[in-house]
């Protein structure tokens, strides 16, 4: 970095970790640059013993770390990290952080396609050195197979990664060494080994084992000097999971459907319950929540079962089973009514918690002390978009034409309160099963702040409304997940909030699909479309991943296939549903984005779309983002991204109409 780019980040490191507010910004709208911009903190941690803070900061795509003494405000540690894309931030002991990131690439030794690969780095704060985790050890890839797990054992702060090894094609767990990087392997493992689970002290009490092309899913525990097969099931989609250790030392827990042990959960999409098993005598016991979770909490320093959370319409709700914690995130819900705050951090003794707030904000973290009963704002998400600039987003419900109930939020334009008649951006959500939920989201906040409602539809298939609700996106592609978005432009039409005559949609990954989808399949509603990194020729979408697997039978298609509605692999009708093939039919204007190194949808879908566009004599703009991936990762890109889509929406659907000639 030259000397310029470093006093630029020097500076920006500086005004965050000394915690700048927003005070005397005047009250106008930021540009499309600050929306797109990544958030000036990635990732914030407390150490365990809640005196240090670590955290990654952003100026521009330079990522650099971060520790400082809470009580001081001393400074450790600040240095860059470069323009990594920084995924996750964890201690490893009260002197050493954790740092994983990740870069698209391939290993065409070794036959891996090109991907997203993750990697680990430890800082020691005592020597102030990086060590790449996996460094240096024998035939093994510098690569985290997985994630990489922190255990506090009495022997002192351990971590753990599993690594490739190029020699046997083992992928073992190692116990990395935390001065050198250096692992040792500590169990044997193989590609069918998708997960375990370690207690306390870092030994292994479970591993889950999964044959992908049979989808045979199994569940072994420890006997002896092995792992004995205890449980297993067909599951060629929905395969069960190990979630972490239990309430207790001997126990784990497993997202399973048992029919003999429980009854179905109507809140779980997948049909799944949440079991504690005891590893030493097999049983197995529902958990005691009160709504089916979204994730669960374990405590921070023993890796115990504490609770769990789910989002809901308003925000993520927490649900904790450990009195303490229970306690004590009651009296944070009641310092901020109204405001669903989420859990970031917190120390082992559960008396400093850190949390991010953005109902209603642009996002700000406040770490609770409880011994001294404060808290304090320690840094800001976007601190150039003052909350007055933030548009309300308001939680919706509206009936689909078939009678079904669709929630979503609409997002106004800043300091509006009684809307009429305003243009919209209908804005689907990736996955399809996914969705949007309450909170800042940088891209309808945009489009807001330029005078659009934009509306986020949790259309059938969305994740968080139960299995019904999930099931009946089953082969709606194009259809009825389509028709959903739709109908939601008509119920806003008539509560005279929205002009129908000025509807564009816009959306990326299975959003770029839908976007397509609604200038082919569900024309009659939009002015124009933008695809970010969409889906345009479905056949050849699984086609893809299926090479990219080298398995005709793989998880990945079956999944692709029951949500697209195909029978098998290669299946013409979803030649039907695909827009590149309906590209005659096109009368609207369409753009289309897609990062140069997306891994997940490959961007000739949108070269395919684009070129059959043109071949049917239709204008379209495609625009070739380098070095993006597929989550929009650097800031410039995502700027640009913001831009273009901003540019392409007032020239196709301006906000302010234009007086026609008498």
């Amino acid at each position: 970095m030259s000397g310029l780019g470093l006093r630029a980040f020097a500076l920006a490191l500086a005004i965050v970790m000394a915690g700048a507010t927003t005070g005397g910004v005047e009250a106008q709208t930021p540009s499309l640059d600050i929306y797109g911009a990544a958030p000036a903190i990635d990732h914030m941690q407390l150490s365990p013993s809640g005196e240090l803070i670590a955290r990654v900061v952003v100026a521009g795509e330079t990522r650099g770390l971060a520790v400082t003494r809470i009580e001081t405000g001393e400074h450790l540690f600040a240095a860059s990290i470069g323009d990594a894309k920084v995924r996750d931030l964890r201690w490893v002991g009260e002197t050493k952080v954790l740092i994983i990131s990740s870069q698209t690439q391939s290993i065409p030794t070794l036959g891996v396609p090109r991907s997203e690969l993750f990697y680990g780095m430890v800082l020691d704060l005592e020597t102030q050195k990086l060590v790449h985790v996996l460094n240096n050890t024998p035939d093994v890839l510098g690569v985290l197979y997985g994630g990489a797990s922190v255990r506090q054992t009495s022997q002192g702060s351990a971590l753990f990664a599993r690594g490739v090894n190029i020699a046997n094609a083992q992928i073992n767990l190692h116990r990395v060494d935390l001065r050198t990087g250096r692992g040792r392997a500590v169990v044997a493992m193989d590609r069918d080994t998708t997960d375990y689970v370690l207690d306390g002290q870092g030994e292994v009490i479970a591993i889950a084992h999964y044959v992908e092309h049979s989808g045979r899913w199994s569940l072994r525990l420890p006997d002896s000097n092995r792992y004995r097969e205890v449980w297993g099931v067909d599951a060629p989609v929905d395969t069960p999971g190990l979630v972490g250790m239990g309430r207790t030392p001997r126990t784990i827990v497993i997202s399973a459907v048992r029919p003999d042990l429980a009854v179905e959960d109507a809140d779980s999409e997948t049909g799944h319950e949440l079991f504690e098993v005891n590893v030493d005598t097999g049983e197995w016991t529902r958990l005691p929540f009160e709504r089916h979770p979204g994730f669960l909490v374990h405590h921070p320093e023993t890796r115990l079962l504490i609770g769990a959370g789910r989002t809901e319409d308003l925000g993520v709700r927490y649900e904790f089973t450990e009195a303490t914690a229970a306690r004590r995130w009651r009296a944070i819900e009641r310092a901020f009514p109204d405001k669903a705050p989420r859990l970031v951090s917190w120390n082992d003794d559960l008396t400093q918690i850190l949390v991010f707030i953005d109902v209603g904000e642009s996002g700000i973290y406040q770490l609770v002390d409880f011994e001294t009963g404060r808290a304090t704002v320690v840094a800001e998400a976007y601190a150039a978009i003052p909350a007055e600039q933030v548009g309300v987003m308001r939680s919706i419900r509206y009936p689909a034409a078939d009678g079904l109930e669709i929630h979503g939020y609409l997002t106004l334009p800043p300091g509006m309160e009684t809307p009429s008649g305003l243009p919209l951006v209908v804005l689907a959500h990736g996955g399809p099963a996914a969705r949007d939920a309450a909170g800042f989201d940088y891209w309808a906040q945009a489009l807001a702040s330029r005078g659009y409602a934009v509306l986020q539809a949790n259309f059938r298939g969305s994740t968080g409304y139960g299995r019904a609700f999930l099931e009946a996106g089953y082969g709606e592609w194009g259809r009825k997940m389509q028709t959903d978005l739709s109908d939601g432009v008509r119920w806003l039409a008539a509560e005279g909030i929205a002009d129908p005559d000025r509807v564009c949609i816009v959306g990326a990954s299975y959003g770029g699909y839908a976007a397509m989808a609604g200038l082919t399949l569900d024309k009659a509603v939009y002015r124009c479309g933008v695809s970010v990194s969409g889906v345009s020729d479905l056949r050849r979408m699984v086609n893809w991943e299926a090479r990219q697997q080298a398995q005709r039978n793989s998880q990945t298609v079956r999944y692709w296939n029951r949500f697209m509605g195909a029978a098998r692999l290669n299946d013409r009708a979803l030649d039907a549903l695909s827009p590149a093939l309906l590209a005659e039919t096109v009368d609207r204007p369409l753009l289309l984005l897609h990062g140069k190194d997306d891994t997940v949808v490959p961007i000739e879908q949108s070269r395919v779309m684009a070129q059959a566009l043109r071949s049917a004599g239709k204008a379209v703009e495609l625009v070739e983002l380098p070095g993006e991936d597929h989550w929009l990762s650097r800031a410039d890109t995502r700027q640009q991204m913001l831009r273009e889509t901003v540019r392409f929406l007032e020239a196709n659907n301006p906000v302010e109409l234009k007086p026609t000639a008498q």
